[in-house]
C-alpha cells in the first residue's frame, strides 16, 4: 500500500498580537511526508522568530536525512537567547509518514498528538531520549488508511482557562474526545482543522490567551486528478491528447467548451448541459459519459483558482466550506483539488480557440496559459505533485 497524507492546519494569534508564535511546515521527500509544528516561547515577534527558525531547521535537516540528534543540537546552538528569560526555547512536534506505511513521531514539550483509528483514540508507547538536555518522546508505528493525527500547540489545551472552563482549560482528554466526535462528521483534514480551531476560539471567547495551532494529518491513498483544457495546436493531436488523458488513473475533468467537444467526439459520447440558475456567475456544467466533471473553461478555472488561493492563504472557515459545497463547476473542481487530490496531471492544448479567433477574445490562449501557470503554482503550494503536458 502506497500512502499519502491529507494535511491542513489553522492558527489563532494571541489576542492583540500581529504575528503568530506557532509555525507549521509541510515537506514532501521522495519516500515520505513530513509535518512539523513548532511553538516559540512567549508570543509576538520573538516567538515567531523562534518557531520559524525551529521549523525551518528541523524541516531542512530532516529533508536532507539528518539524524534527530543533529537537528536538536543545531536548534540548541542556533536559537537566539531571550534577554529576559536567558534561554532559547521552542517546543516542537514532528510527524513523518513514509509511503511504505511506516511512521515516526517526535515530540518535545508540545501536548501529545491525538491519534484516531477506527473511531477510537489510540495510545502508542513511546521511548524517552535526552538530547542536549531536552527530553524527547519518540514513537514508531505503522499507519493504516483513514488514520487521523492532530498535532497541537499548548494554546489548544489551555483554551477557556480562567473564563469558560475556570482554571482547568480544555485539557488534552476533553480535546481528544471532541476531535473523535468531529471525525464522525468529517474526515477532511481542512474541515477538521476548522472545527477544532473554531472550538478553541469560542472557548477563548474570541480573545485567545495564547497562540493556538492545530495541524491535522489524515492518511489516505494517493489520489490522482487529471484535467484536460484547451484544444491542441494541431487538430490531428486531438486523438493523442484524449488517448493519453483517458489512460491515466484517477478522476477526469474536462474544462472548456471546445475541449468538451473534442472529448465527446473522440469518445463517441453526447454532451448534456446541466442548466443551473442558482449561481449565474459560474457557467453551467455538462455531462459526458466516462468523464467525472465537465465545466466551461476560463471563467470556471478563474473562480476555482480564487477558492484555492483563499485556501492557501489560510482563509478557510465554515463559510468557505459552504461555498466549496456549492453545486457549480468552480466549487466542484476546487473541492476535488482540495479534498480528493494528491497528484494533479494537466493536459493543456495550445491552440487559439476557434470560438475566439475572430473576436476581441483572441487573448484566450494567453489567458488560459496564465490560469494554468497559476493553477500549477497554487496546487504545489497545497502540497500536490503536479505534472503538465502541452499539446
Amino acid at each position: 500500500m502506497s500512502v499519502s497524507i491529507d494535511v491542513a492546519w489553522k492558527s489563532l494569534n494571541k489576542h492583540h498580537e500581529e504575528l503568530c508564535g506557532d509555525k507549521v511546515e509541510v515537506l514532501k521527500t521522495d519516500d515520505s511526508d513530513i509535518l512539523i509544528l513548532a511553538d516559540g516561547m512567549g508570543s509576538g515577534v520573538k516567538a515567531n522568530i523562534l518557531a520559524t527558525l525551529t521549523s525551518k531547521i528541523l524541516g531542512t535537516m530532516l529533508y536532507e536525512g539528518a539524524a534527530l540528534e543533529s537537528c536538536v543540537e543545531t536548534i540548541a546552538k542556533t536559537l537566539p537567547i531571550c534577554q529576559v528569560r536567558k534561554v532559547a526555547y521552542a517546543t516542537f512536534s514532528v510527524l513523518q509518514i513514509f509511503h511504505s506505511g511506516d511512521a515516526y513521531l517526535v515530540e518535545f514539550d508540545n501536548p501529545s498528538c491525538v491519534f484516531i483509528r477506527n473511531g477510537k483514540i489510540v495510545d502508542y508507547a513511546y521511548e524517552t531520549r535526552e538530547i542536549e538536555g531536552k527530553k524527547i518522546h519518540e514513537y514508531r508505528f505503522k499507519v493504516q488508511k483513514n488514520d487521523c493525527f492532530v498535532l497541537m500547540s499548548d494554546g489548544v489545551i489551555y483554551a477557556g482557562a480562567g473564563s469558560i472552563l475556570n482554571l482547568q482549560g480544555w485539557t488534552w482528554e476533553a480535546m481528544a474526545e471532541y476531535t473523535l466526535k468531529c471525525t464522525k462528521k468529517t474526515m477532511s483534514a481542512s474541515r477538521l482543522a476548522v472545527m477544532l480551531s473554531q472550538a478553541c476560539d469560542e472557548l477563548y471567547e474570541e480573545k485567545p490567551g495564547d497562540d493556538t495551532t492545530v495541524a491535522v494529518a489524515r492518511v489516505i491513498e494517493r489520489r490522482v486528478v487529471n484535467i484536460f483544457t484547451g484544444p491542441p495546436k494541431e487538430k490531428e493531436d486531438d486523438e493523442r491528447i484524449m488517448h493519453e488523458f483517458m489512460r491515466m488513473e484517477g478522476k477526469k475533468v474536462v474544462a472548456g467548451g471546445t475541449s468538451a467537444n473534442i472529448a465527446a467526439r473522440i469518445l463517441g459520447k453526447d454532451i448534456v448541459t446541466k442548466a443551473d440558475s442558482r449561481n449565474p456567475d459560474v457557467p453551467p456544467t455538462a455531462v459526458i459519459e466516462g468523464i467525472d466533471l465537465v465545466t466551461e473553461g476560463v471563467l470556471t478555472l478563474g473562480k476555482c483558482l480564487k477558492l484555492l488561493k483563499k485556501y492557501v492563504r489560510d482563509e478557510f472557515d465554515a463559510e468557505f466550506f459552504d461555498e466549496l459545497d456549492a453545486e457549480n463547476g468552480a466549487s466542484k473542481l476546487a473541492k476535488l483539488l482540495i479534498e480528493e487530490c494528491t497528484e494533479l496531471n494537466l493536459f493543456v492544448g495550445t491552440a487559439v480557440n476557434d470560438a475566439h479567433r475572430e473576436s476581441e477574445l483572441n487573448f484566450d490562449l494567453s489567458m488560459r496559459q496564465n490560469l494554468v501557470e497559476q493553477l500549477v503554482s497554487t496546487a504545489e503550494k497545497m502540497g500536490r505533485r503536479v505534472k503538465v503536458s502541452y499539446y
